[in-house]
């Protein structure tokens, strides 16, 4: 299958409008994939605190809509990333969706490790607390956020739930770029899955965004790194993988349930 990562940037002198429409046009560019990833609120832009609840959208706002369009046209599956989400309790969460063929939605998770350092997203934003698994054509899917990177124990959920991809959004910055690479390439060789990780780039309120978007394969071979700017990222790979991995080298067996029964 084709995966593409489409590293874009959310300028502070760009409307949330200007920025949708901007990126459906590099959307409708891509024929030919099976599945399009977006970064972690790119609409919104992550830094742009004190415009999340101007920007808020639903799941029926022109974020989604417009990538439920994309997604009937190309017949492809679409990650939209994540949007600040307006939810019937009046609450905002950072929420991600992966959008079928069709444009339904066929997976929808609601950050659960919301940002505090050096960031209003934990003081704005509600966490989520759910973390859905969801069968489709390219295997047993999970889409998890940005922070989430930093929890193994998460990640120890995912795998034993089945998951043989990780869609990873992000805003990570510049900064701590190197922990991005770590991460991403460790979260996959721990649990034998794809982690397909898209981030942000470009500058926020002062803050540079770290690009490097990768597609890490289940051995931790890195399959394709974008570079520091707008980007769009095609990369192959094979389904099968996850499963032939697990065969070979079948690590994940000798994991306990838990450690924590363990004496001192």
């Amino acid at each position: 299958m084709k995966v593409a990562l489409v590293q874009v940037a959310s300028p502070d002198t760009e409307s949330q409008g200007e920025r949708i429409s901007r990126v459906e046009k590099i959307l409708q560019g891509l024929t030919e994939v099976d599945l399009i990833v977006l970064p972690e609120l790119w609409n919104a832009g992550y830094f742009h605190f004190d415009e999340y609840d101007h920007r808020a959208e639903t799941v029926e706002g022109p974020t989604v809509s417009m990538c439920a369009k994309v997604a009937k046209e190309l017949q492809t599956h679409v990650h939209i990333g994540s949007i600040v989400e307006k939810g019937d309790n009046g609450e905002l969460y950072n929420s991600s969706i992966l959008l079928n063929p069709a444009g339904e939605i066929v997976h929808f998770y609601r950050k659960i490790h919301v940002f505090g350092y050096e960031s209003l997203e934990a003081s704005l934003l509600s966490p989520g607390s759910s973390l859905p698994v969801t069968d489709t054509p390219f295997g047993r899917v999970s889409g998890i956020t940005c922070y989430d990177l930093r929890f193994p124990g998460l990640w120890t959920e995912l795998s034993s739930r089945g998951v043989e991809v990780a869609i990873v959004p992000a805003a990570w910055p510049a900064g701590r770029r190197e922990h991005w690479r770590l991460l991403t390439s460790a979260r996959a060789v721990e649990h034998q899955i794809f982690v397909i990780a898209c981030n942000a780039t470009g500058e926020q309120e002062g803050v540079t965004l770290g690009g490097h978007s990768r597609l890490v394969d289940p051995t931790g071979f890195v399959l394709g790194e974008c570079g520091d700017g707008e980007e769009v990222l095609v990369v192959d790979l094979e389904p099968g993988q996850v499963q032939l991995v697990r065969e070979q080298f079948p690590f994940i067996a000798d994991r306990l349930p838990t450690y924590s029964q363990l004496a001192e």
